[in-house]
C-alpha cells in the first residue's frame, strides 16, 4: 500500500517509477520577468490541479509545474499558440516547453513578493570553506558539505523532466520506449551541476511476451534484422540524435559519438540547463546505480564521506571532468565503499552478502554475469558500528595512504583485498563484470599523487589543534583539507613521500605544479 511504502525506505525501482510518472505530468514554462506567482497559478489551475511547482533561474525565470492529472497538459496545450514566424520559421513540434509573456505588462507593484528561486548549482569552494569554519566538529562540517552539494528535490524533478522530454521524441518512433536517468542522477551520490546520463529503454516491449501463450499460433512482429546489437544501437541513436538536433526545442550542440565502447549522443538541453548523455539501455549500469542507491540509503555516514572525499579530490586536482589518467569519481566512490566494508564492525555489507539476501524477484543474470542483490532495504541489518565521521575521515586517509597498491586490488564483492589479477597501478574490480578493472585508466604518477595527498591529509588531521585554529580564525578540520596544499609545504610533502619510488617523484611534483596552476585557473573560471 502507499502508506506502507511511504513509511519505509522505498526501493530503487519504486522511486524511479514514481519520478518518471511525476515527470509525465510536468511542464516547463519560461516566465515573464515581472511575474505575479498567484496570477500564474490561478491561470494554470483553470487547466487542472497543480500538485507542486517551483521557480529557478536559467536565462531568465522558469517555472516547473507538476499537474495532478496528465490530461491537464493536453488542456493547456490546446490553449497555447505557435510562435509567429516573422523573422524565423519554426519547426512545429509541440512539446511541454512553453513561453508565457504578459499581454499587458504592468510596472512592478510594491506588494509583489519576490519569487523564491531554487538553486540549481552548488556554492563555490571558497564560500563553502567559510561555512565550514563556523561548524563545531568535522562531522558537522561533512554534513554541511553534503547539504550544499547534494541534488535537491527540485533538481531531481528537473532531471527526470529532461528525460521525459527526450522520451517524447523517442516515442514518435518507438511508442513503448522510455527514457530513464541512471548514474549520479539516481544513485544518491549526484552533485548539483553534474551531467544527466540517460538511456533509451525498449524493455517495456518485453511485457507483451507472456500474452502469446494462448491460441494455436506462435506470433511475432516482423522487424528489421541487423547483424549486431551494436549496429542497431548506433542506428537508433543516430536517428534520435538527428531528431533532437533538427526538431528539439532548446537541444543544442548535439554530438553523436557512435563509435565509442558505449555509443552515445551528447547534447545541451537549454531549457533545463543540463548537459545530457543519451545511450541505449545498459542493464549493468542500472544495477550499479541501484547498488550505490542501497549503500547510500543504509547509513547517513556513507554519503557524507563520499561527498567529502570527492570534493577533496577535486580541489587537489586528483579528479578532473575531462577524461584522462585521473581517478574517476566512480572509482573514488568505490574506494570509499570498500573502506566502509573494511571497518570493524563493517558499516556496509559486501556485495556477496547482499546477494545472499536476494530472493527470486531480485535475480538478475546479465550477459552471463550474476548481478543479483537484495532490493528491499528492510532485509539488511543495520550496522553496529558507531564511529564518528571525524574518525572515519582520518582513517580513510590513513587506510589508503598506507594501502599496498602494488600487491593488492580492491574487491567489493568479497569486501577484502585480493591479489591483483594484472599489473594496472590501481585495480578496482567492477562489481558485476568481474573481468573488468574500473580504474584501468589510472597511471602510476596519478596514483602516487593520490597516496601523497592522502598521507598529507591524514597528517594535517592528526597534528591539528582545533581550538587554537578557531581562535586564530584559521581554517580547521575539513576546511584545512579543501585548501590546495601550496608551495610552502612541498618540503614537508617530500619527507612524507619517502616510501614512494623516486623516478615518479619528479613527474609527480611537476604535475602538482601544473595542477595547482590549472586548478587556480579553474577556480577563477567558475
Amino acid at each position: 500500500t502507499d502508506a506502507e511504502v511511504s513509511t519505509r525506505k522505498k526501493t530503487f525501482a519504486e522511486v524511479q517509477t514514481e519520478r518518471l510518472d511525476q515527470a509525465e505530468r510536468t511542464v516547463l514554462i519560461k516566465c515573464p520577468s515581472k511575474l505575479n506567482e498567484k496570477k500564474l497559478l490561478q491561470y494554470l489551475t483553470s487547466h487542472g490541479n497543480v500538485k507542486s511547482h517551483f521557480f529557478f533561474e536559467n536565462r531568465g525565470i522558469n517555472a516547473l509545474i507538476e499537474f495532478s492529472e496528465k490530461s491537464s497538459i493536453a488542456s493547456l496545450q490546446d490553449a497555447v499558440g505557435i510562435p509567429s514566424a516573422s523573422e524565423h520559421h519554426v519547426v512545429p513540434f509541440k512539446s511541454r516547453l512553453f513561453t508565457f509573456t504578459l499581454k499587458n505588462p504592468v510596472s512592478q507593484h510594491a506588494e509583489d513578493t519576490p519569487l523564491h528561486l531554487s538553486p540549481q548549482c552548488h556554492i563555490p569552494v571558497k564560500d563553502l570553506i567559510e561555512k565550514l569554519c563556523l561548524a563545531d566538529s568535522i562531522s558537522s562540517q561533512m554534513y554541511i558539505l553534503l547539504d550544499e552539494y547534494q541534488l535537491t528535490e527540485e533538481n531531481i524533478k528537473l532531471r527526470f523532466l529532461a528525460c521525459s522530454l527526450v522520451r517524447d521524441f523517442a516515442r514518435a518512433y518507438f511508442p513503448d520506449s522510455t527514457v530513464k536517468p541512471f548514474g549520479s542522477s539516481v544513485n544518491t551520490f549526484g552533485k548539483l551541476g553534474s551531467d544527466v546520463d540517460m538511456f533509451l529503454d525498449f524493455r517495456e516491449t518485453g511485457k507483451h511476451a507472456t500474452k502469446t501463450k494462448k491460441g494455436p499460433f506462435e506470433m511475432e512482429y516482423q522487424m528489421k534484422r541487423l547483424p549486431s546489437e551494436r549496429l542497431a544501437t548506433q542506428r537508433i541513436l543516430s536517428v534520435i540524435g538527428d531528431c533532437l538536433d533538427n526538431f528539439g526545442p532548446g537541444c543544442v550542440n548535439v554530438q553523436k559519438i557512435l563509435n565509442a565502447r558505449c555509443p552515445l549522443v551528447k547534447f545541451s538541453h537549454q531549457p533545463t540547463g543540463f548537459q545530457c548523455d543519451l545511450s541505449v539501455s545498459n542493464s549493468i549500469a542500472i544495477r550499479s546505480s541501484e547498488l550505490l542507491y542501497i549503500y547510500g540509503c543504509l547509513d547517513s555516514r556513507v554519503r557524507a564521506l563520499v561527498f567529502t572525499v570527492r570534493c577533496w579530490a577535486r580541489v587537489h586536482g586528483l579528479t578532473n571532468s575531462a577524461p584522462g589518467t585521473w581517478i574517476t569519481n566512480f572509482s573514488l566512490t568505490m574506494m570509499v565503499m570498500f573502506f566502509l566494508q573494511r571497518r570493524s564492525p563493517p558499516i556496509i555489507p559486501t556485495l556477496d552478502q547482499l546477494k545472499e539476501l536476494a530472493d527470486e524477484k531480485d535475480k538478475h543474470i546479465i550477459g552471463g554475469y550474476d548481478c543479483s542483490f537484495v532490493s528491499d532495504l528492510r532485509k539488511i541489518k543495520p550496522t553496529k558500528n558507531t564511529e564518528t565521521l571525524d574518525v572515519l575521515l582520518g582513517e580513510f586517509f590513513e587506510f589508503f595512504g598506507n594501502f599496498d597498491f602494488r600487491k593488492n586490488s580492491i574487491n567489493l564483492r568479497k569486501g577484502k583485498e585480493v591479489n591483483k589479477p594484472e599489473s594496472s597501478p590501481l585495480y578496482i574490480w567492477n562489481p558485476f563484470e568481474q573481468d573488468l578493472n574500473i580504474s584501468k585508466n589510472v597511471n602510476q604518477p596519478q596514483l602516487e599523487k593520490f597516496i601523497a595527498m592522502a598521507r598529507e591529509s591524514a597528517w594535517i588531521l592528526q597534528k591539528e589543534d582545533k581550538t587554537q585554529q578557531m581562535i586564530n580564525k584559521e581554517p580547521w578540520g575539513l576546511a584545512a583539507l579543501l585548501i590546495p596544499f601550496g608551495k610552502n609545504n612541498s618540503s614537508k610533502m617530500k619527507n612524507r613521500m619517502k616510501g614512494i619510488g623516486s623516478e615518479t617523484i619528479r613527474s609527480l611534483l611537476d604535475s602538482l605544479k601544473l595542477n595547482n596552476a590549472s586548478s587556480q585557473q579553474k577556480a577563477v573560471g567558475k
